[in-house]
């Protein structure tokens, strides 16, 4: 395994940056792992509207940086007390979608730093006494999958209720006070020793872990640092999407019909322009998974009668499991109509 440690503090070149290493860098078979942390912001998940994530007022008012991922998932908020990780390998090395093969190294690694609560639940989280702390998404290209998440260390927890809008499906189905209560900083859970630890330490010690070794000295041979050369493509990357405000805000297309629904593997909020009883655009949101980008779904449905067996058909022929994953075709159609 390789690893990188990013010096930088801004979410947008952190994400190009580990864009750039999945996409443009051949370290054979072995596993590349990442690290790094961030001033405060907020990512919003490939499929999500980011205008309905976000308290845009808030956002603005307490200078939050908003950016988009690659990956699926919902809007997390971050801050410097919060160590973002991620795993890249041979996308025939995992099976898309098995978040914990990637996730329990990690809580292995926080169990022996005294959290000895902290386990691998349900799709994407990593919980601690029934509470989370770890959300985690994944992305698929090019022969690669990376899946990343967050590390709760000593987030300021106040500010998610402000900055983030909760759909009201969600709060219907959680119920807000749960919703609320149900996450957590890790710095707690942790033993005597690492109470009053720093993320960049957290960090190291985490490194140390996965690798079982007692000193970074012992595999610096593994650290890849980032070159000038590296660093000028991911300037380019930055700026073509993290800071790009098309393709983190969108231009979103009127839309005549909304679909919404969660269901156990996420939400699906479809938007449809109906005329003549065919659908002339439909645009996907929500914070479900899938290895392929989801607006080629949407293509294939654009041009379909809107009825529930022409569009169950096209949905079948499309193949859902690929953009939708874990959420049934029969489901999403009745969605749909």
């Amino acid at each position: 395994m390789r690893y990188v440690s990013m010096t930088s503090h801004n979410i947008g070149m952190n994400l190009a940056t580990e864009q750039y290493l999945m996409n443009n860098k051949d370290f054979g078979d072995e596993p590349l792992v990442l690290f790094y942390y961030e001033e405060p912001c907020i990512i919003v998940g490939r499929n999500q509207n980011t205008a309905e994530e976000i308290n845009q007022d808030y956002v603005k008012e307490h200078n939050i940086r908003v950016t988009r991922r690659l990956s699926g998932g919902g809007a997390v908020y971050q801050d410097l007390g919060n160590l973002c990780f991620s795993f890249v390998v041979p996308s025939d090395s995992e099976e898309f979608g098995d978040f914990k093969s990637f996730t329990q190294p990690i809580v292995d690694v926080l169990r022996k730093m005294g959290a000895t609560g902290a386990e691998v639940s349900g799709r994407n989280d990593i919980l601690v006494d029934g509470k989370k702390f770890s959300g985690n998404a994944m992305y698929s290209r090019n022969g690669k999958t990376f899946s990343h998440g967050t590390l709760m260390l000593d987030v300021d927890l106040s500010v998610v209720a402000d900055a983030l809008h909760v759909a009201k499906d969600k709060i219907a189905s959680k119920g807000i006070k749960s919703v609320r209560s149900r996450v957590t900083n890790l710095r707690p859970y942790l033993s005597a020793e690492y109470k009053d630890i720093d993320v960049p330490t957290f960090r190291d010690d985490l490194i140390k872990g996965l690798f079982h070794v007692d000193s970074l000295e012992e595999i610096k041979d593994k650290q890849y640092v980032v070159t000038p050369e590296d660093q000028k493509q991911i300037d380019k990357i930055y700026e073509q999407y993290y800071n790009n405000w098309d393709w983190v805000y969108g231009k979103n297309p009127e839309f005549t019909t909304k679909r919404r629904k969660h269901f156990d593997m996420g939400t699906i909020d479809a938007r449809l322009d109906v005329k003549d009883g065919v659908i002339k655009n439909i645009k996907f949101f929500g914070d479900f998974f899938g290895p392929k980008d989801v607006t080629e779904l949407a293509d294939k449905l654009t041009g379909v009668k809107y009825n529930h067996d022409a569009i169950k058909q096209a949905l079948d022929e499309a193949g859902t499991q690929q953009y939708i994953t874990g959420i049934p075709t029969d489901q999403i159609a009745d969605l749909l109509v």
